[in-house]
């Protein structure tokens, strides 16, 4: 499909896979869709800045790159972040179109509806859209989709309008004329408000006009605050919109001298926020923030997961302000057709953008698309055609998060006489191309079925969610695909159990290996450690302690399976490797949390008795300080110590070992991918398939003490 893509200053049209739909989605034939001229322009302005430009501008950024610099090296996080300034950002989150297929569960729209969608790198400028329900809306029966494709933006000024909170006959100011001020001013009027509109631009003052504005005024020109007082028979308005684009704090000082006492301004647009206190102690403003579309925005279990708010007691959510906006559309109460200045084709999406930046300075731009919905929607994309194998390993990667960019990528490229990155299949199609050309692919595709039934593909590489680990490990083994997974291997018994009654099928003959990314044992600390323990008389005593850092209750890392079934599975690996032996019992204790940020399942003590008469403490917890080490490993047997920190250092007491130590932690990962080519070349499991069933299953065990 074709996507509109900001790279260096620019937006094209770029051809990536369509994306996939997920259970509580709808995939939807985009007609129109709706370019953001504020948003949108400062985006494309950042990336055409160099980056040490974009880094004073968002610091905010410029600390998660740090972060990652200290956790994995800063080469890596150079190349991560000169991959997002190569390849561009998808942009866009405003259209409309046609609904082509539904995922499990939604309940609220079906096939054939005419919808508008929203949401920031959800509702993009391309020709299909993969869109959470509760960000769709069923347009009305004969409103053109055209109009249809503004409703984020509808819904945005809605929601300013509405935590204005005013009644029929109060007075307002609407500083901004753009097309959140012009949206603005027709809901107030539409609510019986007195409305004054400022602008410095004369022409959009006249459309505010022309739209229900009773006052306009040009601050180049015009005293705001005493044609507010005249207008107001004194008294000083009773609300401030701010829908302007602004790094001065003078007009938000305006703004609260216009209030009238016990005023309010709502801030929709951007100021500077240096705020004076005299401009709002004497007459006690309130002085609010007025969120996206409305409740529901950035609450993942809204918007993700579909959960509704209580129509009772969250009256207007985002999806009802949206709603609301586009029957207002319907019934004329909201004029659209002096506000949109041209429509291009998505080809066309550079000109379209240029014109957003010319001396006219059109107020809404759409972008079309020729979509037929009876088609299927492309999910393949070819990048190097002149592709050939060369006796070695030809890699799909499923899930081409950061973690396998940033790591397993990059470790894949010094092993290029082991490994060939073949094809990469992603959700989301931009993110998938993107990966693939930077690791020069064969080809990049959103529908995994492409890979599984190509047979140059020899291995595929899952690093997908871990709720989807299982069903796609086992759909590549019966493919006949050989799969590194990385952990966990499952998250339901369930989902483990078809894998391993897959191999115990005896119909099936030369099946597939299997490796689970349990990288922890086959770093140079746990092989150094290893060469010791085999020559001990007595079982060992072994310590872990995991100080695994903070996560709120509500982090997505505590779903499907949560951290004990998602990280523990590592720590029991590592002790199960060192042990050689079987695990016998598991016992297991959980703190008790005062309040609900804190959740038991992360803060676990652990006791692992093994077959061999071993002993395994683990210790993880996430209530611990983020500036004290993560990872302390206690080897204890025959009056010997052996301590490993943090994969950074080791020790030995009372046994000669080789003191290795390293600056950043070297946890296995590349030798992973070592001994996962020796395996296959010598069709030999690289860790024995039933320690990595009996380590996902003592997961659940711990996960349901």
């Amino acid at each position: 499909m074709l996507q509109a893509i900001i790279k260096k200053g620019k937006v094209m049209a770029e051809e990536v896979p369509s994306p996939i739909l997920s259970a509580g989605e709808v995939l939807i034939a985009v007609s129109y869709s709706c370019i953001s001229a504020g948003t949108e322009l400062k985006s494309v302005g950042n990336s055409g800045e160099n980056l040490l430009m974009r880094a004073i501008k968002q610091p905010e950024n410029l600390k998660k790159v740090i972060a990652l610099a200290k956790s994995q090296g800063i080469a890596r996080a150079f190349s991560k972040v000169q991959q997002k300034v190569k390849y561009g950002t998808p942009t866009g989150y405003s259209n409309s179109g046609i609904v082509i297929a539904v995922g499990e569960g939604v309940q609220n729209v079906q096939v054939g509806d005419k919808v508008a969608a929203a949401g920031a790198g959800i509702a993009n400028h391309a020709e299909y859209a993969v869109v959470p329900e509760n960000l769709v809306m069923k347009v009305p029966e004969g409103l053109d989709l055209k109009l249809a494709s503004t409703v984020t933006l509808g819904g945005i000024a809605l929601q300013g309008v509405r935590r204005a909170d005013l009644r029929l006959g109060e007075y307002c100011v609407v500083i901004g004329a753009g097309i959140l001020g012009l949206l603005t001013v027709q809901f107030l009027k539409n609510s019986g408000v007195r409305t004054i509109v400022s602008d410095i631009n004369d022409d959009r003052l006249q459309i505010a006009k022309e739209l229900g504005a009773d006052i306009i005024l040009n601050p180049t020109r015009d005293d705001l605050v005493k044609k507010t007082k005249d207008f107001t028979g004194g008294y000083g308005t009773d609300a401030v919109i701010f829908t302007a684009a602004t790094a001065s704090s003078e007009p938000l000082s305006e703004a609260f001298k216009a209030c009238k006492k016990k005023g309010r301004v709502i801030l929709v647009g951007v100021t500077g926020m240096e705020i004076k206190r005299e401009d709002i102690y004497q007459k006690e403003l309130d002085f609010k923030i007025s969120t996206s579309y409305g409740p529901g925005r950035y609450d993942r279990e809204y918007e993700d997961k579909g959960h509704d708010y209580p129509y009772a007691y969250v009256r207007w959510t985002e999806n009802r302000n949206m709603t609301e906006y586009l029957k207002m559309i319907h019934e004329g109460k909201v004029n659209l057709t002096p506000l949109i200045n041209k429509t291009y084709p998505i080809e066309q999406a550079e000109e379209a953008y240029a014109s957003l930046q010319s001396p006219e300075k059109p107020i809404i731009v759409l972008l079309s698309y020729d979509n037929d919905v009876t088609a299927a929607p492309r999910a393949k994309v070819a990048i190097n055609d002149t592709y050939v194998k060369k006796g070695k390993l030809n890699v799909a990667l499923v899930g081409a998060g950061s973690f396998a960019t940033a790591m397993h990528l990059p470790n894949m490229e010094k092993m290029k006489d082991k490994y060939s990155l073949y094809a990469v299949v992603n959700r989301t199609g931009h993110k998938g191309k993107t990966v693939a050309t930077h690791f020069d692919a064969k080809y990049t595709t959103s529908e995994i079925e492409d890979v599984l039934t190509d047979p140059e593909v020899d291995l595929v590489f899952i690093t997908t969610q871990h709720k989807d680990h299982a069903s796609l490990t086992l759909r590549s083994l019966q493919a006949g695909k050989h799969v590194f997974v990385e952990k966990p291997l499952a998250t339901t018994p369930e989902d483990l159990d078809k894998i391993v009654d897959f191999y115990n099928d005896e119909s099936i003959q030369n099946k597939p290996l299997l490796l689970t990314g349990f990288n922890r044992r086959f770093s140079k600390y746990a092989q150094e450690i290893k060469k010791h323990t085999t020559t001990r008389e007595n079982p060992l005593y072994i310590s872990y302690r995991i100080n695994a850092g903070f996560r709120p209750a509500t982090d997505a890392l505590h779903e499907h399976g949560g951290r004990v079934i998602g990280e523990v599975c590592h720590f029991i690996d590592l002790i199960t490797f060192l042990t050689e032996s079987k695990i016998q019992s598991v016992s297991v204790e959980k703190i008790s949390p005062n309040n609900d940020q804190i959740r038991n399942d992360d803060n676990v003590s652990i006791l692992l008795k093994y077959e061999d008469g071993s002993v395994g403490s683990l210790q993880y917890f996430a209530v611990g300080n983020k500036a004290y080490q993560k990872e302390n490993l206690e080897v204890h047997y025959d009056t010997k110590t052996i301590i490993m920190d943090d994969f950074m250092k080791l020790t030995g007491y009372g046994v000669k070992v080789n003191e290795l130590a390293s600056k950043t932690s070297e946890k296995g990962q590349y030798e992973e991918l070592i001994h996962m080519f020796d395996a296959i070349q010598n069709n030999k499991f690289a860790i024995d398939f039933d320690d990595m069933v009996q380590t996902t299953r003592a997961t659940f065990l711990i996960q349901d003490n």
